[in-house]
């Protein structure tokens, strides 16, 4: 998710079990926000509810993108803290205290609420007292690693200097605190643990963020300096990959983040792309759709660019978002190749809805997306979405923003590989319902 002067959105991941890789990496489960084993989880809400619950935070995360925070200074600002579709469980400390934290690939930064905490923001477990925690440290305001984070300034309390930091998101709400070193732990299934020490977190002192559940803070898997992944890059080689089940077929399908090494996507169908390294955000080149025969060209006045990046590779939001201009030929070609009575959207959030009972069988067109250098096939489960009973959408959508987005559940049954060394990104077909 992005700070105001910093970051957003990404995969709410919950890591729930971590297991050893063989050889150099470690695994862990990742259990979607609508899931019943998420803190999220509203066991009143109906599973259509969820679904358009789950389509309005991807609409309304990209309201909050714009060219301004790609070619300044503050490039963090504009989403809501609470808009991503994954949690992360970890614990920091010693003696470890288990926090619950929104998993953001646009974040630069992991922090959660400490104590003392004025004013704080609802949380139904103990905030975090670093006093307790025998391998906490604050940051002196000599220390390098301050001099690489935005929006932090020195401060002298009672003749102790501390580095202090700033979060601002897209509905006002704010975190501010202390830019601190502690132990963080990664939780085994064989009640074994991996520990991170020294690991550099904010621990907000005040805090006016309104999540919902038991969200604690968020976890960044940004590209910056402090950012969860480089704070790991030394054990993990720059690399790490994640695979989603679907999140709204009906079944009880499971998700995994790796990391390591021995993480790396290869094998029989593996493709590979270049990625461009934003600070906050993972940039890829899309060149052109194809439905059937019909190519759709990625060509867009109206797209923000990184480098030669043009669309973000974002897990924190359902949808795909794209260009205007792009999108009104792409929902062309395939309403020219889908052989279904057109509807309405109950929600009215979509354009491009057909008529499709639960039980029908759908014969529905493969999309391509070319990325530069990189074919991945996009099928049913990857484009379409049941919005109700005898309503499905296309799960892709215009947005007047700068910046395209290539959503989670275009991602999903694929092993998806970040190799940050070679700054390479690679897709690989997988039945993420077998794993």
């Amino acid at each position: 998710m992005a700070k105001m002067h910093s970051s957003y959105v990404f995969l709410l991941l919950c890591i729930s079990h971590i297991s050893l890789i063989e050889g150099f990496g470690f695994s862990v489960e990742l259990i979607h926000r609508d899931s019943p084993k998420s803190s999220f989880y509203l066991p009143n809400e109906t599973h259509f509810e969820r679904v358009a619950k789950a389509i309005y935070r991807s609409i309304n995360h990209a309201i909050h993108f714009n060219k301004p925070s790609f070619t300044t200074k503050n490039v963090e600002s504009n989403v809501f803290p609470n808009g991503g579709e994954y949690l992360m469980s970890y614990s920091i400390g010693t003696p470890p205290v288990k926090i619950l934290g929104i998993l953001d690939t646009g974040s630069d930064i992991t922090w959660l609420q400490c104590e003392p905490c004025r004013p704080c923001y609802k949380q139904t477990t103990p905030i975090f007292d670093p006093s307790k925690s025998t391998t906490y440290k604050t940051l002196p305001c000599t220390s390098n690693t301050c001099k690489t984070v935005r929006d932090t300034s020195c401060s002298l309390d009672g003749g102790h200097q501390s580095y202090q930091y700033k979060i601002g998101y897209g509905d006002g709400s704010r975190s501010e605190g202390t830019l601190s070193l502690d132990t963080l732990t990664l939780s085994s299934t064989n009640g074994s643990a991996i520990s991170f020490p020294k690991h550099v977190i904010g621990c907000g002192n005040s805090n006016t963020l309104v999540f919902e559940g038991e969200g604690f803070g968020i976890v960044g898997l940004g590209n910056g300096p402090v950012s969860f992944i480089n704070q790991l890059r030394p054990s993990i080689q720059g690399k790490f990959s994640y695979y989603l089940g679907p999140s709204f077929s009906g079944t009880n399908t499971t998700s995994k983040l790796n990391f390591g090494e021995d993480v790396v996507v290869y094998g029989d169908g593996t493709v590979s792309t270049p990625m461009f390294l934003d600070i906050d955000f993972y940039f890829l080149t899309l060149e052109a759709f194809s439905v059937g025969k019909r190519r759709v060209e990625f060509k867009s006045s109206s797209s923000g660019t990184i480098g030669s990046g043009n669309i973000i590779i974002d897990h924190g939001t359902i949808l795909t978002l794209l260009p205007r201009d792009v999108y009104s030929s792409l929902e062309s070609a395939v309403a020219g190749v889908v052989e279904l009575e057109h509807t309405q959207d109950p929600s009215k959030l979509l354009s491009l809805c057909y008529k499709s009972p639960l039980a029908q069988k759908l014969v529905l067109p493969v999309i391509t997306t070319h990325f530069r250098g990189a074919n991945v096939q996009l099928n049913v489960l990857n484009t379409f979405v049941q919005v109700s009973k005898n309503v499905i959408d296309f799960a892709f959508t215009p947005t007047n923003q700068d910046v395209p987005l290539f959503g989670n559940l275009a991602q999903q049954n694929l092993l998806v590989g970040y190799d940050l060394q070679k700054k390479t990104l690679s897709f690989k077909p997988t039945d993420c319902t077998k794993q």
